[in-house]
């Protein structure tokens, strides 16, 4: 991986294990962006996206090469959030109404899902997890009835490495004639990610994480089958024409679900990050990464007082471990102190999960491609020191 991290300025700064935070955009991607806002200054706004109207239209055909769907099929907005909102809040619910979720699921998802209920008198259901801590695929299926008018699910949660069996809920949705929304917003870009193999109706990513994308960027999936049937919950002169003084027509496919003013720098920046995903191949990144991940987790489960958090059958690229005698916030802060950058994902961001295990908080560390066993083990060597130390600099290139 020596190219990835010649490719990647920021290895030469810092050690970083927060992935799943925002990762280190590659110089391909850091040169799209600059170079276009250089456009930009020299040009004018709208001129420099005229100029460069065949890279934005590229975006769409990166991305649709990326999750093996139309580009048609694609809405580029400013991040997942704004994605998984837009779907979600074109669906109708009504009194009695099912919502069906999964305890790995994200905070800013269940709080959509509070609000639509207490606006609407809809149900939120949470599906078992089986016995390796995932989404019950048993559970899902005995609970699917007429009255579920949604299944949302994340692929991958904020607070551990389990991978959600995603192609066994699909199978089951697409029988039960159920839409599914899948929160994909951790597993793309490190894990592949096919939405027909899947069976989503509906599918949430962003830029920033493991795509290595600019921040303030994300997509949205619509599939073709459903997308003409949904009102977006907020309309523009692009989402929608003014036929008349009191008509107005929605556009077909997912740019319904898009707006007119774009961050055309961002915007293009992606097509590029997930080009140079593409070029190192997906199923290769995410061999790379879990192998990565699993060493961690075993170098992690060596150390005395460290308590590995992950569940699930299948594991990913996100290592969570709680330090006894530790609050989660002061080994996070202790490893930043030493050049090593992880995250926190407290209870407020996974209370289904977290708070049902008793956990406050855990330590994330996320692994790519570009990060070496070398810097794995700067980890668990910092964690064995009784003082943390601040001399801890990342290696230079490796293989």
């Amino acid at each position: 991986m020596a190219r990835a991290r010649l490719d990647t300025p920021g290895c030469a700064e810092v050690v970083h294990l927060n992935n799943a935070g925002a990762a280190l955009a590659p110089a391909p991607v850091l040169d799209a962006v600059i170079g276009h806002l250089r456009l930009e200054g020299r040009l004018g706004g709208y001129e420099a996206a005229a100029v460069a109207a065949p890279q934005v239209n590229a975006v769409y055909e990166a991305i649709s090469r990326l999750i093996g769907c139309l580009p048609g099929e694609i809405a580029v907005v400013e991040n997942a959030t704004r994605a998984w909102d837009m779907a979600f809040y074109a669906l109708r619910f009504g009194s009695g109404d099912r919502i069906l979720t999964s305890r790995a699921e994200y905070a800013s998802n269940v709080i959509a899902f509070l609000q639509v209920a207490s606006r609407t008198g809809a149900r939120v259901e949470v599906v078992d997890d089986d016995e390796h801590g995932q989404l019950s695929v048993r559970d899902l299926e005995r609970r699917l009835a007429a009255d579920v008018k949604l299944v949302a699910v994340t692929h991958v949660p904020t607070q551990s490495g389990l991978v959600n069996p995603a192609a066994e809920i699909g199978r089951l949705t697409r029988a039960a004639g159920v839409p599914f929304l899948l929160d994909a917003c951790q597993s793309v870009g490190q894990l592949p990610v096919d939405v027909r193999k899947l069976g989503c109706d509906l599918l949430s990513a962003t830029g920033r994480k493991f795509l290595r994308g600019p921040r303030g960027t994300g997509f949205l999936y619509v599939s073709k089958r459903l997308a003409d049937t949904l009102e977006p919950p907020f309309l523009d002169l692009h989402a929608a024409t003014w036929t008349g003084q009191d008509t107005y027509e929605i556009r077909s496919g997912a740019r319904r679900f898009e707006n007119w003013e774009a961050n055309y720098a961002a915007k293009i920046g992606l097509g590029v990050a997930v080009d140079y995903a593409l070029s190192w191949g997906v199923e290769a990144i995410a061999e790379r990464v879990t192998a990565l991940a699993a060493r961690l987790r075993r170098r992690l489960g060596e150390l005395p007082r460290v308590t590995v958090q992950d569940r699930g059958q299948r594991l990913c690229g996100i290592v969570t471990f709680t330090v006894d005698g530790e609050s989660a916030a002061d080994v996070h802060r202790r490893l930043s102190a030493a050049g090593i950058n992880t995250s926190v994902s407290a209870v407020t961001s996974a209370r289904y999960d977290l708070g049902e295990r008793g956990l406050a908080a855990v330590v994330r560390a996320s692994v790519h491609y570009y990060n070496t066993d070398e810097e794995v083990d700067a980890l668990c060597a910092a964690l064995q020191r009784r003082n943390f130390r601040s001399d801890i600099r990342s290696p230079r290139c490796t293989s």
